[in-house]
């Protein structure tokens, strides 16, 4: 097969399927990336295709990347918490999607059947494997500071596993209130009326902790004519 005669041989690879990248397994489910590494030209876009098994989470990390998700299949629980210690907590299912600012602390375990989820981070360079777990800090943290944290007896912590993974499949407990914290996940509050084109819903300011961020879903009948005004 020859390259048309205007192929110089020095354009950047344009595209890379998550199939070619490494599939990175565990007892929990397997996560895959696709980055500046793997496609030169993503030098402001990161993505991870993950999937965890019925139970299974990907437990509290957090990183300096900003984080937009969109869950393709399945049901999640996700957790957060911010620098003001206001945690948050919502189901998420197929369509929904999340946004976490940077440095959000964050959490999903997989409900159901579990789920397969994209994520896009706003950095080339992101690396998933390299992403700072609480599990990372509690193994390379004295016992006795954390148990002046936390305030239990070091005894207590005897326990606390000397690394970190995708944890294997554990039982979900019931979804509690969630404190009056920001909202950072779930569908879009507010829907405009159904038109005879399809329907169109958007997020309103005061629903949006991120303030750079304006998201409309719209949903198009085919072949129709009609226009939102």
């Amino acid at each position: 097969m020859r390259s048309p005669l205007t192929d110089q041989g020095t354009m950047l690879n344009l595209r890379f399927s998550f199939a070619d990248a490494h599939n990175r397994l565990s007892v929990g489910g397997w996560s895959r990336q696709v980055t500046q590494r793997e496609l030169p030209a993503a030098a402001t876009l990161a993505g991870v295709n993950m999937r965890l098994n019925p139970g299974s989470s990907r437990e509290m990390h957090w990183h300096k990347e900003a984080e937009w998700a969109y869950m393709l299949s399945g049901s999640a629980r996700v957790t957060s918490v911010d620098a003001q210690g206001r945690t948050y907590i919502d189901d998420i299912e197929e369509g929904d999607g999340w946004n976490f600012p940077s440095g959000i602390p964050h959490s999903i375990q997989a409900l159901g059947d579990g789920c397969e989820f994209l994520l896009v981070f706003d950095n080339g360079g992101f690396s998933e494997n390299s992403t700072f777990l609480v599990s990372d800090w509690l193994a390379h943290t004295p016992k006795d500071i954390i148990a002046a944290n936390f305030g239990v007896s070091v005894e207590d912590l005897a326990g606390l596993p000397p690394t970190s993974a995708t944890s294997s499949p554990r039982p979900c407990r019931p979804r509690s209130t969630p404190s009056a914290g920001p909202r950072l996940t779930g569908r879009c509050p507010t829907r405009s009326p159904t038109g005879c084109g399809g329907r169109s819903r958007c997020a309103p300011r005061a629903a949006r902790s991120a303030s750079w961020i304006r998201a409309r879903f719209q949903r198009l009948r085919p072949s129709r004519r009609c226009w939102w005004k």
